[in-house]
């Protein structure tokens, strides 16, 4: 598991060092991660589709997910919360109306959608023909060489990210403490620490980690931990306009990884253009962080 780890790496890595001025071939990239995506998921529905007795395991995929979203949600918000209690409220003014947070909610609908339609054209589909692993291999690793470089090239520079103590703190603070409701879902569920680790380390990045685990464990496992931070991520979008005057910090670090994109016009709608540099920071360490630790605790289970 040790190759496999590095072979899923090596592209993000070898991505990260790219670097990439033209804003034309930024946005071809930028296109070319979202249509994976669906790609990639629509593959993970295939393959769940070639699970035997498929019925039989929808109960493991809704148990596991349930599970490790409340023990991730109240350790987040728990560790979270101690941190505003520090820092106290935030004040300032709203940001401007941005996209509404149905049309937010109808993205997400969609990739479960795509998931659902691979799993229907599966049922067509021969496994001994349809090397739908190979496939998803190589479609993976494509898609970490792509983040690799948005990553690097998303603006986000080593000072600005050290001179901001508050995303900082945020993102450790919510690693931290998603690894403790990992452990506490994984004794729960009775599943190996390691791979409880490995489900906790999404932080809301639903198709990476749903990709990653289906790798590794399969795709029922895989299918819980991409419901697992879709749900994470469908959370955030409903609570940030609430916990965000009294509890800030609570309200970037829930969403993790999708701080600095998907939840960012949600975060900056409620918290004004000042929460955008917190968030953006926090946001991209949890993405820097999230497929090397899903991985690394992956490995540790093999």
């Amino acid at each position: 598991m040790y190759s496999g780890l590095l072979i899923v790496l090596l592209p993000l890595a070898l991505g990260y060092c790219v670097p990439c001025r033209s804003q034309s071939i930024l946005h071809v990239i930028n296109v070319s991660v979202a249509r994976m995506v669906y790609l990639i998921l629509f593959l993970m529905g295939i393959s769940l589709a070639f699970v035997d007795n498929l019925t039989a395991h929808l109960g493991t995929i809704f148990t596991v997910c349930v599970v490790f979203l409340v023990c991730t949600t109240l350790a987040n918000l728990a560790g979270l919360w101690l941190l505003d209690v520090r820092r106290g409220r935030v004040s300032g003014e709203r940001g401007a109306p941005v996209i509404s947070k149905w049309s937010l909610l109808l993205d997400s609908v969609w990739l479960c959608l795509v998931i659902l339609a691979g799993v229907v054209l599966g049922q067509f589909l021969d496994p001994e023909w349809f090397a739908v692993d190979t496939l998803s291999e190589w479609a993976l690793m494509l898609l970490l060489l792509l983040i690799g470089i948005q990553l690097r090239n998303s603006g986000m520079k080593l000072r600005q990210i050290l001179l901001n103590p508050w995303g900082l703190t945020i993102a450790l603070v919510v690693m931290v403490s998603s690894w403790g409701g990992g452990l506490a879902g994984a004794w729960l569920l009775n599943m190996p620490l390691s791979h409880g680790l490995a489900f906790s380390s999404g932080y809301g990045w639903y198709s990476l980690s749903g990709i990653l685990i289906s790798d590794q464990l399969g795709p029922v496992m895989g299918s819980a931990a991409f419901l697992n931070d879709l749900a994470r991520e469908l959370v955030a979008i409903m609570m940030i306009p609430a916990l965000m005057r009294r509890h800030p910090s609570c309200a970037i670090g829930y969403g993790g990884a999708t701080a600095m994109d998907f939840t960012l016009p949600v975060l900056q709608r409620s918290g004004g253009v000042a929460i955008v540099p917190v968030a953006i920071v926090s946001g991209f360490i949890l993405s820097l962080a999230a497929p090397v630790f899903i991985l690394a605790f992956l490995s540790l289970g093999g």
